[in-house]
């Protein structure tokens, strides 16, 4: 599958983004980060935090690339997720870590488990690892649209 097949299929939309929004994605994914380390807050919501880090990510490689998910669809994680091979260039190994984190997020939100300490520092190094990995691919691939 190519992003083009899946912009063919309706799974994603051209997008065309600027300096401004992708900047401002970028430090919501640091803030987020930065929220899901703090230890006074529940397992829960700190690994909502580094989730949504994670998957700031992947639309900041979408975004770059002139697309986006189509958000109205459902299953617009997954398909944000799955592009990161296409996209970054993350391996297929870690994005199938990144989708199980996607269902582990799916099974609290929906059903109520809690979120284990293990599950939390595993997403949390996903986030940290990711988000590096973004802004040195954004720099090296597109540096019009990060801030010097």
């Amino acid at each position: 599958m190519t992003l083009k097949n899946l912009l063919a299929i309706k799974r994603l939309q051209q997008h065309e983004a600027d300096r401004t929004s992708v900047m401002k994605l970028l430090n919501s994914a640091g803030r987020n980060l930065a929220d899901a380390r703090v230890d006074a807050i529940g397992n829960d919501n700190r690994f909502d935090a580094a989730y949504k880090c994670i998957l700031q990510c992947a639309m900041l490689g979408l975004w770059a690339g002139g697309y986006r998910t189509a958000t109205s669809q459902p299953g617009h994680h997954q398909t944000a997720l799955q592009c990161l091979t296409l996209t970054m260039g993350i391996e297929k190994d870690r994005v199938i870590v990144l989708d199980g984190l996607r269902k582990q997020r799916n099974i609290n939100d929906y059903l109520g488990d809690p979120m284990t300490n293990a599950v939390l520092a595993s997403c949390i190094k996903q986030a940290e690892v990711l988000l590096a990995h973004t802004g040195e691919w954004l720099r090296q691939h597109h540096p019009g649209l990060v801030a010097e």
